[in-house]
């Protein structure tokens, strides 16, 4: 316990380095604006966001998105409650009853309340980060390739189940990404592998060239194909928050309680991510919750529960990310790449090798959250003014980003071509309702598995029993069965059921 309260508070004097604070403080606006419009999702905003960090060091670069990362959890929320548009589908949920409470004539403390939520949710789930990563990462370094190669197995099988239209989608998805992973030249034989000659795949398809391109092209080639119906919104009213009293909030405390545990432990789930976070923790409110016969009527427990459990999802998803290197969402998978592209790789050893800046990660997570609130609660009105800009404009600010970041990876013009087919297959994905996140994460991941699968053939005389043999590897082999095979059973449960 000492060593993490002395880590803690390295990592926070760390923080008030002026370029990592500058970088704090960018990353909470920039977070906010990316859920404030409509069209920008979070993933999207911390992928435009990562060019910029390729001249920083790796600290302010992890304290920029990770402060991107936390805010845009809340940024959404004010013009989904005053103007019922959700920034992110974070927001969907919240704004049930969110919306409803401000037509009744009390936007304020709907605010309020969207207010409190985040800044519970993300400091509990903060607390829970600096209290567990460094038990996690010590657990891990009992790793050895199988179990390394199960682990991300299991991040991947947790992608697939997440396939909320069609677990087949996902699957395809995923194998997809898989394959992307496998262009170049093989690490272990030195083997050349579905370059078809060009010399530009030899090199592989780099992984930030996939993201930008599936999520911002993406994104906007389907907002094109929509012919940009979003219209600009002219009038912004006046804005401003009123907190909820101290016994409004000790009679939600069941509630708070709730979201953040369901929050915290969703975002450890790899794959899962905010939005998840959200609909569980309201879903969860209607069940369990004193006023569930009320939800969708305008409560508070309608919109403190899904904004808890969205924001305590970040430190969630930080802790598999720090401590095994596994991305817990869609946004720490762009956090792991910015981790590479510095020559750093999460996982058991980076307490030993970079506990500095481990800790100023956690810190600036503390810190945010507390200057997110801060800026959330005095800068409301002028932040719902980037409503005010055309649709048309935004896609083509994040175009000419994309570009740029895409040009930026290794100064390769072919990269440019690489990003526009990868664009078209984001809106394709989106067209035809196929999730795109397995297919980043296989992109990420594959890599790291099959190092990982080769490595346990090679050390194990090609005995694959090894996996379920051995006693931590079987156990998370086992845990991904589950995980696989629960969601077609239930699946398979509910089709039979509407066929009675």
């Amino acid at each position: 316990m000492g060593e993490i309260l002395q880590g803690l508070a390295a990592g926070f004097i760390n923080c008030f380095y002026p370029g990592n604070l500058l970088m704090l403080l960018v990353g909470i606006v920039m977070g906010l604006i990316v859920g404030i419009v409509p069209g920008i999702t979070l993933v999207m905003g911390v992928v435009l966001a990562l060019p910029f960090t390729y001249s920083m060091d790796v600290t302010p670069a992890i304290v920029l998105l990770t402060a991107m990362y936390v805010a845009g959890t809340y940024g959404g929320a004010p013009t989904a409650i005053l103007f019922k548009i959700p920034g992110e589908p974070i927001d969907i949920p919240m704004l049930w009853d969110g919306y409803a409470m401000a037509r009744k004539g009390h936007p304020a403390k709907a605010l309020g309340w969207t207010l409190l939520a985040a800044l519970v949710g993300g400091l509990s789930s903060a607390f829970v980060l600096a209290g567990l990563a460094q038990p996690v990462a010590d657990f891990a370094l009992q790793f050895s390739s199988p179990e390394y190669f199960a682990l991300v197995l299991f991040g991947l099988a947790s992608v697939v189940t997440l396939g909320r239209e069609s677990m087949a989608n996902a699957v395809l998805s995923l194998c997809l990404g898989l394959l992307i992973a496998t262009v170049g030249v093989d690490d272990m034989y030195g083997s050349v592998r579905f370059t078809f000659g060009a010399t530009l795949l030899r090199d592989g398809i780099e992984f930030l060239t996939v993201i930008v391109g599936v999520y911002g092209l993406g994104e906007v080639f389907a907002r094109l194909h929509q012919g940009f119906a979003l219209p600009p919104i002219k009038k912004i009213s006046e804005v401003h928050t009123q907190l909820p009293t101290f016994k409004e909030i000790k009679r939600l405390k069941a509630a708070f309680l709730r979201s953040s545990i369901v929050g915290t432990l969703i975002g450890i789930v790899p794959g899962a991510g905010a939005t998840i976070a959200s609909f569980v923790a309201y879903g969860v409110e209607g069940q369990y919750g004193k006023r569930r016969r009320e939800m969708g009527t305008g409560i508070p427990e309608g919109i403190v529960a899904p904004q808890t459990a969205a924001t305590a999802s970040v430190g969630g998803a930080l802790i598999p990310l720090l401590t095994l290197g596994i991305p817990g969402s869609g946004a720490t998978a762009i956090i792991l790449g910015a981790f590479l592209l510095h020559g750093m790789q999460p996982g058991p050893q980076v307490f030993l090798s970079s506990a500095g800046i481990v800790y100023t990660v956690i810190a600036s997570l503390f810190l945010g959250i507390i200057v997110m609130c801060l800026i959330g609660y005095f800068a409301i009105k002028p932040l719902v003014k980037v409503l005010g800009f055309p649709e048309a404009v935004v896609s083509t600010f994040i175009m000419v980003l994309c570009f740029i970041g895409a040009l930026s990876i290794r100064n390769n013009a072919g990269d440019l071509w690489i990003m526009v087919v990868f664009g078209i297959i984001g809106y394709l994905f989106e067209r035809y309702k196929f999730p795109v996140a397995p297919l980043v994460l296989g992109v990420i991941l594959g890599p790291l598995a099959e190092s990982a699968f080769m490595t346990s053939m090679l050390g194990y005389q090609g005995d694959w029993t090894v996996f379920f043999r051995r006693p931590i590897s079987g156990t998370i082999m086992a845990l991904t069965i589950i995980a696989v095979i629960f969601p077609i059973i239930s699946r398979i449960r509910g089709r039979y059921r509407l066929a009675e």
